[in-house]
């Protein structure tokens, strides 16, 4: 462990030397995490990715690529693209990035389950912002939005997400 990696502990995501409030999934920790669970999955993670609103935001890193209008997240245990990016027109279930909200102006994507899926292990965990101080997610971590501009602007590529249970 180094300081470079984010560290979810009881008390917030440690970080460089300063501590995050975050929220954490609706179903808690869990280090046998399921589609639909709600859980935010326990074990080492590596950031494999960081998206953007370009409507709403300047790109915040150099590794930052744009959300389209039309990038969906597949969520779909079915499908071969399961817990990969995906565009529309797409007719399994997903999650659309592109989103009303401000939830996921800014993304960072961890490798959970990813690039090889394992059906109805779960999918889609981001970092994310909040919609409001320690609101449940569906197994994501959110942030505060300058917390999590702050996150951004410190990570690398690559960087592990450890998760303790």
């Amino acid at each position: 462990m180094t300081p470079d990696d984010l560290v979810l502990t009881p008390l917030g995501l440690r970080f460089r030397g300063r501590r995050y409030p975050c929220s954490i999934g609706t179903g808690g920790l869990s280090a046998f995490k399921q589609e639909g669970d709600g859980a935010t999955p326990t074990g080492v993670h590596r950031i494999v990715g960081l998206m953007y609103r370009p409507d709403r935001m300047a790109r915040p890193t150099s590794w930052a690529v744009p959300i389209s209008p039309r990038d969906l997240w597949s969520d779909d245990p079915g499908r071969d693209d399961y817990n990969h990016l995906v565009s529309k027109p797409y007719s399994g279930s997903h999650e659309s990035l592109r989103r009303a909200d401000p939830l996921y102006d800014l993304i960072l994507i961890t490798d959970w389950n990813w690039p090889y899926a394992v059906p109805h292990r779960g999918s889609c965990i981001f970092l994310h912002q909040w919609r409001r101080p320690h609101y449940p997610t569906a197994g994501c971590i959110a942030f505060r939005r300058d917390h999590l501009r702050r996150i951004v602007q410190g990570i690398s590529y690559g960087s592990l997400l450890i998760v303790r249970g």
